[in-house]
């Protein structure tokens, strides 16, 4: 058996070796078991173990898998284990689960490969989609129409979901063509990382992140070649596809920080991948170092500026600002043990912020697929609960994916915590 979750080491691959690696972990999680109701792998494996009068080596390859099927990396293991490296059991369960998704990848069917592939080529989709947005709006915001099953066949995203639509403009088409503002008492200078999200379709992220900073003397820039993070790949297993990208905007990015800017990422899921699963995927040289140390979630940077000896920001708050909101905290801006930097900024505004502090079932493209819909809907129900009984007017969520699941589930769209602070401003073209 090895404890490995090194990509690159010999048996990382092997099934065997995987096996073993996956009992004793099973079996460690099985004498602890205080993640119980973290997210639906832990129930499922404690259910089968206990089917087993607790001898974890006695559960069939088809429920050591069913375990791992069920894990959509929320990474919120990172937050609750106590047996983490550098601990001495090495109990690292997302990147296991990772580990076991990858043996896998290599001989899933070829239908799993084909659609797993164009799951994962988000700009290529974004592209087609921004180019055809109404066509593509209107075909997607019809659940269970022909063109949608067809989608769901292609892709594997469920033909019953509700999908965010695609913007008309792409946020960097927008940020090159805008009128560049005059910044006085420069602050900080910024490269935004944009992420396809906001690429492609939440543009208004974008758009209020750039004007709030330039509003507090941040001057922004985008880097030009930049790709998806890659996230859909890795979460897979395709782990070739998801070197390919994160190579190419690691040299971006190292560049961007050269030429003396942070990188800032207004999405959690793709701020996780730059700061940990660069380094553990293309190894901790000097480029994958630098964009590592120099990335901040963009709620985390406006806080460092606020916060730094002789900077700080402006808290004349005259625009709109609700009463209360509910901020839905994401587990990917949790695992990134930050604190709660976009619950802080909010609170400047004036605004009563009430944590909305269960996951969504979403995590990366996990809850949008076909397979899976049945396991999210349940996931997503505490939340439900959280915001129906808050019934703040405004629910507010950083991550575009998880806003969208909620939109599906509760008939109400979350906005981006920038959103709120531009409208706080009174920055409105934030949409």
């Amino acid at each position: 058996m090895t404890v490995t979750y090194d990509p690159t080491h010999p048996a990382y691959f092997d099934d065997a070796d995987l096996r073993d690696e996956l009992t004793r972990v099973y079996d460690l999680c099985h004498g602890c078991r205080l993640c119980w109701n973290l997210c639906p792998s832990f129930p499922t494996l404690f259910d089968y173990i206990d089917e087993h009068d607790g001898k974890v080596h006695e559960m069939t390859r088809a429920e050591q898998d069913q375990v791992v099927d069920e894990c959509y990396q929320c990474k919120l293991c990172y937050v609750k284990c106590p047996y983490i490296p550098p601990h001495e059991w090495e109990l690292d369960f997302p990147r296991l689960m990772l580990r076991a998704a990858a043996v896998k990848k290599r001989t899933a069917p070829v239908r799993v490969r084909v659609t797993d592939n164009a799951l994962g080529r988000t700009d290529l989709a974004g592209l087609a989609g921004v180019v055809a947005a109404p066509v593509m709006n209107k075909m997607m915001a019809a659940p269970n129409s022909a063109p949608r099953k067809l989608m769901e066949k292609v892709t594997g995203i469920a033909a019953d979901r509700v999908l965010p639509p695609y913007a008309r403009q792409r946020f960097t088409s927008w940020f090159r063509k805008r009128v560049k503002p005059r910044l006085t008492g420069q602050q900080g200078k910024v490269s935004v990382f944009p992420t396809c999200l906001v690429e492609y379709q939440a543009t208004g992220v974008g758009k209020a992140t750039v004007q709030v900073y330039e509003r507090n003397g941040i001057e922004c820039s985008v880097a030009d070649g930049l790709k998806c993070c890659g996230a859909p790949f890795l979460h897979e297993g395709d782990f070739d596809n998801f070197r390919k990208y994160a190579a190419k905007n690691v040299r971006i990015l190292a560049d961007e920080v050269r030429a003396g800017r942070d990188i800032v990422v207004p999405q959690p899921t793709c701020g996780y991948v730059l700061k940990h699963d660069y380094v553990d995927h293309l190894g901790d040289g000097d480029d994958t170092r630098l964009v590592k140390e120099h990335t901040y979630d963009v709620a985390e940077y406006l806080m460092r500026v606020h916060k730094a000896p002789g900077t700080e920001l402006d808290t004349n708050f005259t625009g709109s600002i609700p009463e209360s909101i509910t901020y839905h905290v994401p587990c990917h801006l949790q695992a990134q043990n930050i604190g709660l930097k976009s619950r802080d900024l909010m609170k400047l505004t004036g605004t009563k912020v009430q944590l909305a502090n269960q996951c969504s079932g979403i995590d990366g493209m996990w809850g949008y697929r076909a397979e899976n819909q049945e396991l999210q809907q349940r996931v997503i129900q505490p939340l439900v609960r959280t915001i129906e009984t808050q019934d703040a007017p405004v629910v507010v969520g950083d991550c575009h994916l998880a806003n969208g699941g909620i939109n599906d589930a509760t008939g109400r769209q979350p906005i981006h915590p920038m959103q709120l602070v531009a409208r706080a401003y009174g920055i409105e073209d934030v949409d």
